[in-house]
């Protein structure tokens, strides 16, 4: 391989780009006017990656949200003479337009001429096959802090992968919008699946980076073996600082309100009330076409790049606006309660998937026996707390 002879070059775009001029990725929302200095990402701080890749063979674990400025990483790492091999495409795919839940297909990325191979289809674990061809992953895709989010998961079992083949892992950090806080039940083991692969809280308060750490440090892995990791951490953030996520982090989490939202509304996943997919609006309005006696109205309709096939498709469902609420740093069970109780046929407003979103059976036998919020909310704390004390161990951003 030739040597990255740009490295200068890359250099000074270290030393002299400014995100906030650059922040033309949609509608999530500029950074606050308070973060000064700007935060500087992992994929930013190329001074430190270039050179850990010198005559390396190297694939990518990436989407949308993996930019140096306004340019994606993977192109930056072309032009800069990185051998780049291949890119390992997560859910929603590599430009992070595929529905939730849809597999993501095989193919060859037109711009950069290298193939694009799957991790989110037959499988969700590279192959020793898939590998065999590459030294060094790198993993950049910017999480939301919640324990479902389902890139967490992915970079579990790349992490489980990199071990089995002797690989080396290097994740670039970024913020965690939800990094300020911990709340949620801890996953229960029996009720491991890809929303949760780890014994973490719902909000578990960790960036990637040190989530990994965790991982390893934890022997969480197959077998317990650890994978060859390195962590190019962020500068200028804290876990209490707010960020405002310059690209939206999946399709249907499209702002700040969405984002903040997520941990409370990403539990009506696993029940019959529609979250405001198919609208513009997702993740920060309720739900059902039986709801005859709330004013708030919205309509769900196939959205592509969104939602597909959104659940109450072309029906009108009544619910719950909450586009302007302040959103408290903790899992609100408020609305899951209020709308169970409002729900007419209460046999069908769970499905099989609410105990896989919670990581327990026991919220759902909570929420039916009628047990109150703050009730439920004691019922997490000894294992918060254990969790707590084995978190302090990763942190690098206190």
């Amino acid at each position: 391989m030739k040597k990255l002879f740009f490295l200068p070059f890359a250099l000074l775009f270290v030393c002299f780009h400014c995100p906030e001029k650059n922040n033309k990725y949609g509608d999530v929302g500029k950074r606050l006017a308070s973060e000064a200095p700007h935060v500087i990402v992992g994929a930013e701080q190329l001074s430190l990656l270039l050179p850990k890749l010198n005559d390396k063979r190297v694939a990518l674990v990436v989407n949308n949200t993996a930019v140096v400025g306004k340019k994606h990483l993977a192109d930056t790492l072309k032009d800069l003479g990185v051998n780049l091999k291949k890119i390992l495409a997560p859910e929603h795919g590599f430009r992070g337009n595929a529905d939730a839940g849809e597999h993501v297909n095989d193919s060859v990325d037109q711009k950069l001429g290298i193939p694009i191979v799957s991790i989110y289809g037959k499988s969700r674990k590279p192959s020793a096959k898939q590998l065999e061809d590459v030294d060094i992953i790198i993993f950049d895709i910017q999480d939301v802090g919640v324990r479902f989010f389902t890139y967490t998961s992915t970079m579990h079992y790349l992490m489980e992968a990199c071990a089995e083949n002797n690989k080396k892992l290097i994740i670039l950090d970024r913020p965690n919008p939800n990094g300020s806080y911990i709340d949620g039940p801890v996953l229960e083991p029996e009720f491991k699946s890809f929303l949760g692969l780890n014994p973490l809280p719902l909000v578990h308060g960790l960036t990637v980076g040190e989530l990994a750490q965790m991982i390893n440090g934890e022997g969480w892995l197959e077998d317990g073996k650890p994978c060859a990791l390195e962590i190019i951490p962020l500068r200028n953030w804290k876990h209490e600082d707010s960020y405002s996520l310059p690209i939206k982090p999946s399709p249907n989490l499209p702002n700040d309100q969405a984002i903040k939202l997520y941990p409370s509304l990403g539990l009506f996943e696993g029940v019959n009330i529609s979250v405001g997919r198919g609208t513009q609006m997702p993740f920060q309005i309720l739900g059902h076409p039986d709801f005859k006696d709330m004013p708030f109205q919205f309509t769900p309709a196939s959205i592509e790049g969104m939602s597909k096939n959104p659940p109450f498709q072309d029906k009108v469902c009544h619910g719950i606006d909450l586009r302007n609420v302040k959103v408290e740093p903790k899992v609100d069970l408020s609305y899951l309660i209020k709308l169970y109780q409002a729900f007419p046929d209460k046999q069908k407003f769970f499905n099989s998937g609410f105990n896989a979103h919670a990581g327990n059976a026991k919220l759902k036998e909570q929420i039916i026996s009628g047990t109150s919020e703050d009730d439920i909310r004691k019922t997490w704390q000894s294992d918060l707390e254990k969790y707590k004390i084995i978190r302090r161990k990763y942190l690098l951003y206190e």
